[in-house]
């Protein structure tokens, strides 16, 4: 049996602290009233007896005050009791200690593993861990209610980001990048004044990107359009300078050839100066910047040629990959792409389906980009076009004093997110008893989301230069409250959300995909949705409903329900919950059904969606994965694929790994041949179904490829 802490970490379970513990509170009173050897053996052999896989120290600690009270030791139970407090008061004084030494000691793997981002053995990184160890600390016992405390430990919620709940820092944003390059910014006190070319302006945006992913801790977004304008300065400075030159000395012809050679350099050089930049800066968060690069082709946008070019220079490099320490070419985490589907280029014969096609190339071979409809957006956010956050969070529509919508240089402050199943594992089928316990359950959450706006309330410029006065989210003056940019829809607070196709299992015994369930899982949306509009209504803050990949969540929500209520048949048995409103990976369903039927959620979750769908063998199906980016265009806003991608731990190669004529996997780059050394999805053939086998030439060929 194995004991889970109060910090989350498991031991084994040991009867004899439970002996020890008994017997300190038997010192302290009188030996009539003490309990003797034969009931204290009782005691652990009853906890023994219940057959747990797992169970909560607390829980051990009732059963132990339970049992001493059956025994009449009513004195004793009361000095047990007081013991327990007393240690209770001691770990409220400092419960960092054993954490952080862990996380030195590299055995804290909880913390370790917790961003997938971020290196924690490195000590820049470490950093930034311990930090956010004390800042849980300090949130948990003096800055947030101890009701939400607990009920974040209880698995009720999830008050997400708390190593940084600490400062008056917010999550994600969209960087106003056209009015920093526009305007110029200031950057550590030294003046950047708008790039003369290209090359120039793509490095700006590179330090911009660095100096506002230090002082937030989510993501940025940043409109790759906004390039375009010194794409175009660098073609005429080069134009001018051989006009000037060899005017009447060399063709017409010739001169354009060498302009648009240079033009070509440097756009190359620039693209690969954002890419390098952002996977080789550190931010003071410990990680490389998580920076979205949103690509938008819109028809009436005055640098469209340029931006197209800039467009395939990103995606081609992406699909090249980027060398790692092994000098092989592997897939970068970040910048994140998202790419913009259009009339004109979605796959239907479009000017710039050329585009969308090597789009489609690289998401086969690097994941990315993921896909937007402009089509299916404008329906839900009026009419408009725009980045999500960094986190995958969408902005409601805000105009300026001019009537104007704006998107870039806003921000998100921040998010809380209820458990759904837990919800339906303690109602048990009972709809009246869901609802009401529904509804307690968000007030919690507000009073969680409140907690998060009062402690950015009253935050000064001052703060954070870089985003408040000089340009990323705006131009306040030196020791200018923010407060206003809290208020009025300009910035969002989410309220996010997990397991909707678990909950529909509990209350109605059918997936959220059936009739039954679907009409249950609807109305849990709107539920959610109903509220954050009337919070909205309440407050003037911009609440919304977020349903945005969280996978960490999906396992912690599940882990504590488990410990807590057992297994529950594909609910808590399987070890994670499923994200958001997704349908269940487990569900046999194809690609485009799956996106079919997710559509009709998105436009409920408005402060953050997107679907995903896993393909195997992306690389050989092109032909399917374009048919699926023409369907996305016409059915849902927002998605991207997924697959299984091959690794060679040997060399870090990141590509496909097949089989040789010794059927073996073999490594292309460094020629390993050891099965325990490399990630490979199991295929040979284009086929999509479960079993990716060979049905080649021979049965001896078909057995051991299945086998391997």
């Amino acid at each position: 049996m194995k004991v889970i802490k109060r910090d989350g970490t498991i031991v084994e379970f040991d009867k004899m602290k439970i002996r020890l513990a008994i017997e300190a509170a038997n010192k302290e009173i009188k030996e009539s009233g003490r309990a003797s050897d034969e009931e204290i053996d009782e005691i652990i052999s009853f906890i023994e007896s219940l057959g747990k896989k797992r169970i909560l120290v607390e829980d051990i600690q009732d059963i132990i005050e339970e049992k001493l009270m059956d025994y009449k030791h009513f004195e004793l139970a009361k000095k047990y009791i007081v013991y327990r407090y007393t240690r209770a008061l001691v770990r409220k004084q400092n419960t960092t200690d054993e954490s952080i030494l862990g996380l030195i000691q590299k055995t804290n793997k909880e913390l370790m593993d917790e961003n997938s981002n971020k290196n924690a053995i490195v000590a820049s990184t470490q950093r930034d861990l311990i930090a956010g160890e004390v800042s849980k600390d300090l949130t948990k016992r003096i800055l947030l209610p101890e009701k939400i405390s607990k009920a974040h430990e209880e698995g009720v919620l999830h008050f997400h980001d708390a190593d940084y709940f600490l400062q008056p820092i917010f999550n994600c944003c969209l960087i106003n990048i056209a009015d920093m390059l526009e305007n110029g910014t200031v950057i550590n006190k030294k003046m950047i004044e708008t790039p003369k070319s290209f090359q120039v302006a793509c490095t700006v945006t590179t330090q911009i990107i660095a100096a506002v992913a230090s002082s937030q801790y989510g993501g940025q977004s940043v409109e790759v359009k906004h390039l375009g304008k010194y794409l175009r300065r660098s073609y005429e400075k080069f134009k001018k300078e051989l006009v000037d030159a060899y005017s009447g000395k060399l063709p017409d012809e010739m001169i354009e050839d060498i302009v648009q050679k240079r033009l070509k350099y440097e756009l190359a050089s620039g693209v690969q100066t954002i890419q390098y930049q952002i996977n080789t800066l550190m931010t003071t968060n410990g990680q490389s910047p998580f920076v979205t690069l949103f690509m938008n082709l819109e028809e009436d946008d005055p640098y469209i040629k340029e931006n197209a070019m800039i467009f395939e220079e990103i995606i081609s490099q992406r699909l090249q990959g980027i060398k790692n320490d092994k000098g092989v070419y592997v897939t970068p985490a970040f910048p994140k792409l998202v790419y913009v589907l259009h009339e004109h280029n979605c796959l239907k014969g479009g000017k710039y389906d050329y585009l969308t096609k090597l789009a489609v190339k690289c998401s086969a071979k690097r994941l990315y980009p993921d896909y937007i409809s402009a089509k299916q957006m404008k329906k839900i956010y009026a009419g408009n076009v725009f980045s999500p956050m960094g986190c995958r969070s969408f902005l409601s529509p805000w105009k300026d004093e001019n009537g104007n919508y704006k998107f870039e240089g806003r921000f998100n402050q921040g998010v809380v997110s209820i458990n759904l199943p837990q919800i339906g594992i303690v109602s048990h089928g009972n709809e009246k008893v869901f609802w009401k316990e529904f509804d307690e359950r968000l007030q919690l959450c507000y009073e969680a989301l409140m907690c998060r706006h009062y402690a950015l309330k009253g935050t000064t410029s001052d703060v954070s230069p870089i985003h408040w006065q000089y340009g990323a989210i705006a131009r306040l003056q030196p020791k200018e409250k923010i407060d206003h940019l809290l208020m009025g829809g300009y910035s969002s607070i989410s309220l996010g959300y997990i397991g909707l196709y678990e909950v529909t299992k509990l209350m109605t015994g059918e997936s959220h995909t059936t009739e039954k369930g679907r009409d249950f899982a609807l109305r849990v949306m709107e539920h959610l949705r109903a509220k954050t509009e009337e919070w909205k209504a309440e407050t003037g803050i911009g609440f919304a409903l977020y349903g945005t990949p969280a996978e960490s969540l999906c396992y912690r929500f599940a882990r504590i329900d488990k410990e807590k209520y057992g297994d529950i048949e594909d609910v808590t048995d399987k070890g994670y919950y499923t994200n958001s409103y997704h349908v269940d990976v487990r569900e046999h369903i194809d690609a485009f059904s799956k996106l079919g039927f997710e559509t009709q959620f998105q436009p409920i979750s408005l402060g953050g969606c997107i679907s995903y769908v896993e393909i195997p063998n992306m690389r050989h199906n092109l032909p399917a994965l374009e048919e699926l980016v023409r369907f996305i265009y016409d059915n849902i806003q927002y998605a991207e694929f997924n697959t299984k991608s091959d690794y060679c731990h040997v060399c870090g190669f990141d590509g496909e790994i097949q089989i040789n004529d010794k059927l073996e996997w073999e490594c292309p780059n460094c020629h390993n041949t050891d099965r325990d050394k490399m990630n490979v999805t199991r295929r040979t053939c284009g086929y999509l179904g479960e079993n990716f086998w060979n049905v080649g030439k021979t049965k001896e060929i078909k057995a051991r490829v299945t086998h391997l």
